[in-house]
């Protein structure tokens, strides 16, 4: 869960850092107090884009730090860039240009990066939220959430994938089986006159060596005997000058050590040379003349010249070129094969036809789940004999199943359930997006849930239900709130006023946690305003009492 969240020169805030706990957390404060700005700044660090606004006026750069516990899940991740599985820390930069950069643990680290951690760690409900459930992919996402269908979507998605690479490949071969035959023709021809030179990987450099030692053959014979006699035959011969030294200077070391290095030296020398001469012998006795396999040398360098010059290539590029001709005539192969090619794409069909049919049945099921669910919640929310179901009907294959999903309301008892871009007011969509944030995220798979204003829209008794759902959902999950509605605030476990305030002529933001009595003056203001009477208080104590 979320530890910590260290922020500096941020929008309004000039330096803050506010430790948090488990359960349920709310923040409060005066509209344009900077409420929403703490979660803008969780998010920057999970690795939200972020431009030059974000500064605060007159500072060069924001930062803000955000300290987690390190979930199970996470530690191989951590492990696998070599980050301390301990703790847990991610930091971002922002400079007066917009150019951020991310740090995981201090190492640096990419946005993709941060991302990829910040959706393992935190879940993000934004005060809009009931807008984007008027969109269907929306209501797929969340419906799946809820379902915990993410191995069925994946396995839909590569299906899918996997069936429209080889219907695209069916596609192309039958639209240009006229041209794809000629290409074959063309590249068979080139890969059977490569095929019949036969020239294999490293034949060349061999062969030129081989020419080489062919063509100097007499040279190399004349040159080898020349160095043998001057080393070893002669009257006069190196070695036997060389032993004769290294013999009498090692008499000599034996009355004057100092010549010992120079006996040691003079000894290495001569076996060296020793073992030269030696291979110098078996050399020349290896070495003879042969016209004949120069010739077949020289037959068969020119036949691979010729090749090289008819393609293009140097000549020990052919044997690639080769392997290359090989690999696209057997694709070319693959593609000209109608009947199996069209075989894959029934059997890929198919593939993805079971795998969009079982992800419909787990989203049957959780449907029927979470509507009940939904519908239950209703009734606490002011909604009274109200209606929420979940309509499943075909849709056009695609990586995300063949399901069309639309959620439906009846705002009423006996009335029929209809589209809830149709029927739902903006009070009964916000009221019916908490309950549906509430519910989904008691499956979250995340440690820290944020819900920021999503109580706009309610009010009342509804607003204690709604308080009463979060901190319920805190014994689950560590949940934090941004809300403006006392009955929310007191439910939480922690509170924490956001105020603001003038330094040097500008406006800064602050956070504060309260105490008892701090708590009933927050709630008491958000009850009755700037003035706090006798009366508030008593009832900002009530409701505190309650919980």
């Amino acid at each position: 869960m979320l530890r910590a969240l260290h922020i500096r020169d941020f929008v309004i805030v000039d330096r803050t850092e506010v430790e948090f706990g488990p359960g349920f957390t709310v923040f409060s404060g005066e509209t344009g107090a900077g409420k929403s700005i703490l979660i803008d700044a969780l998010a920057l660090a999970l690795g939200e884009r972020a431009d030059a606004s974000v500064l605060r006026e007159g500072a060069e750069r924001a930062e803000v730090s955000a300290v987690f516990d390190v979930p199970p899940d996470l530690r191989d991740w951590l492990a696998q860039h070599e980050l301390d599985t301990e703790s847990l820390v991610l930091r971002r930069l922002v400079d007066g240009q917009g150019r951020s950069k991310g740090f995981v643990n201090g190492v640096p680290a990419t946005l993709t990066q941060l991302r990829e951690l910040g959706e393992k760690l935190v879940d993000i409900h934004g005060q809009h939220a009931h807008q984007s459930l008027l969109k269907a992919d929306s209501q797929r996402e969340l419906l799946d959430g809820h379902g915990g269908h993410g191995e069925l979507r994946r396995a839909v998605a590569e299906a899918w994938r996997a069936w429209r690479d080889v219907a695209r490949r069916l596609e192309a071969v039958e639209r240009d089986a006229e041209s794809l035959q000629q290409e074959r023709e063309r590249l068979q021809w080139q890969a059977d006159e490569l095929g019949r030179l036969g020239l294999a990987a490293g034949e060349w450099d061999t062969l030129q060596a081989e020419h080489s030692r062919l063509a100097h053959a007499q040279s190399l014979i004349d040159g080898s005997a020349q160095a043998l006699a001057a080393l070893e035959d002669s009257d006069d011969a190196a070695y036997g000058r060389l032993a004769a030294a290294a013999h009498r200077i090692g008499q000599l070391a034996g009355h004057d050590a100092a010549l010992a290095p120079v006996a040691e030296s003079l000894e290495s020398a001569r076996i060296a040379l020793q073992e030269a001469i030696s291979d110098l012998n078996s050399y020349q006795n290896r070495l003879e003349l042969d016209p004949r396999r120069l010739q077949e040398v020289e037959q068969r360098m020119q036949a691979v010249f010729d090749t090289a010059r008819k393609f293009r290539l140097q000549p020990e590029e052919l044997p690639q070129r080769l392997e290359e001709l090989q690999a696209r005539l057997d694709t070319l192969q693959d593609a000209s094969d109608l009947q199996a090619l069209r075989a894959r794409a029934d059997a890929a069909r198919k593939a993805y036809d079971g795998a969009a049919a079982a992800l419909s049945r787990a989203r049957r099921k959780a449907a029927r789940s979470l509507a009940e669910t939904v519908t239950q919640a209703m009734q606490t929310l002011a909604m009274g004999g109200g209606r929420f179901e979940i309509e499943l009907g075909p849709a056009e294959p695609g990586p995300a199943g063949a399901d069309a999903i639309e959620f439906r309301v009846a705002g009423h008892a006996g009335a029929t359930p209809r589209a809830l871009a149709k029927v739902a007011s903006g009070g009964e969509l916000a009221r019916i997006s908490l309950a549906l944030s509430v519910i989904a995220s008691r499956a979250a798979r995340v440690p820290t849930l944020i819900f920021d204003e999503v109580d706009s829209g309610v009010g009342g008794a509804v607003a204690e239900v709604v308080g009463r759902l979060l901190r319920e959902l805190g014994s689950l999950h560590q949940v934090l709130c941004v809300t403006h509605l006392p009955q929310v605030a007191a439910c939480g476990n922690v509170h924490f006023r956001v105020g603001k305030e003038q330094r040097d002529g500008r406006a800064v933001s602050t956070v504060a946690p309260l105490d008892r009595g701090g708590r009933v003056d927050e709630i008491a203001r958000m009850l009755g305003g700037i003035e706090i009477t006798p009366t508030t208080r008593k009832h900002a104590r009530e409701m505190l009492g309650s919980h």
